[in-house]
């Protein structure tokens, strides 16, 4: 079997992608009636699922895309650090994974002896919740960064319990920033000004975005190189793709020629259940080889890393949700 050329992705216009949402019918009659968050262990189903992400290691092998699996190669090791990619991880529906996402594909980069920042964004301060820092105990945070000169990136910055994972925090207070920014010189462009201090230190900076498409969201589009987009495989979810990716055309038009798709990553995915294959099936038709073959299943085991602070691959290394972030990062730095 041949290997698909990962640097010839067709690009995806808004229209197209549109056009082909649009005509979108997802079938729900005949579907269990199942929640997979709520595992059940003696159910035959349950371990046959939890077990599916390990034919990452089967290149031949149909995966969940419907497609075989492309082979990735190996990470190369690195002689140097940096220059920093900074890939915005941007979905303007809430609770599809993207603080998730960050969280454990940045743990899962740093496997491969990667330096990472973490930048949470969003004022609700959730990637600093989950990687055990409580927001609102915080007398500095990315808010004083944009906003103050005087303060900078590296007094902000804080180690995490993952080596080579640091984390710029956030808070409430960055929810005035929105306001404050509209009235600044170049204000699509602070987000890049704050990194360019740190960018030669490390090789990835992952910035975790509000659920929306306001001023934060356009900052770190500008300052990024590449968006992932999670996706949850869910009827509503992927009608509103469209409309991101419209937003992603207009900052590269306007702001960051250089922003490219880095791809699109299907969460929360039941196997069990037809409406996630149908909604799978037309990500696929509508966007080719931009959808990642990882896919990240539903399990319980997310919940339980948000209480106990730290990454899925530190907190369950051998669940099926931490190999299938270690592929992800296989193929985020093959791309």
């Amino acid at each position: 079997m041949s290997t698909p050329n990962q640097s010839a992705r067709p690009a995806v216009s808004a229209g197209t992608a549109a056009a082909s949402l649009s005509r979108v019918t997802i079938a729900t009659e005949g579907e269990p009636d199942t929640d997979f968050d709520s595992e059940n262990e003696n159910s035959a189903i349950a371990r046959k699922n939890k077990h599916k992400p390990e034919i990452v290691k089967e290149p031949d092998g149909i995966g969940p895309t419907g497609r075989p699996y492309r082979t990735i190669p190996e990470p190369p090791p690195l002689e140097k650090h940096g220059p920093a990619k900074v890939i915005a991880m941007c979905n303007q529906k809430g609770g599809v994974g993207k603080t998730t996402s960050t969280i454990n594909l940045g743990a899962a980069l740093a496997e491969c002896d990667r330096r990472v920042l973490l930048v949470d964004f969003d004022p609700q301060g959730a990637l600093s919740v989950g990687l055990g820092i409580q927001p609102h105990e915080l007398e500095q945070t990315v808010y004083n960064v944009i906003m103050e000169r005087s303060v900078n990136i590296a007094d902000v910055v804080r180690k995490t319990r993952v080596d080579n994972v640091d984390l710029l925090p956030s808070n409430i207070d960055l929810s005035a920033a929105e306001v404050q920014l509209v009235a600044e010189v170049g204000r699509e462009h602070t987000l890049l000004r704050v990194l360019r201090p740190v960018m030669d230190y490390y090789d990835y900076v992952l910035v975790d975005c509000q659920p929306s498409l306001g001023l934060l969201t356009v900052n770190a589009l500008t300052a990024a190189d590449g968006v992932l987009i999670p996706l949850e495989c869910e009827f509503f979810s992927l009608r509103g793709v469209a409309l991101l990716i419209d937003t992603i055309e207009k900052v590269q038009e306007r702001l960051n020629p250089k922003l490219d798709i880095t791809g699109i990553l299907a969460t929360m995915f039941d196997p069990r259940t037809l409406h996630s294959k149908e909604v799978m099936a037309r990500v696929v038709e509508a966007f080719g080889d931009i959808v990642f073959d990882t896919v990240i299943n539903r399990t319980v085991r997310f919940p339980e890393t948000t209480v106990a602070g730290e990454p899925i691959t530190s907190w369950a290394p051998k669940s099926a949700g931490a190999l299938a972030y270690r592929a992800l990062a296989r193929e985020v730095i093959a791309r």
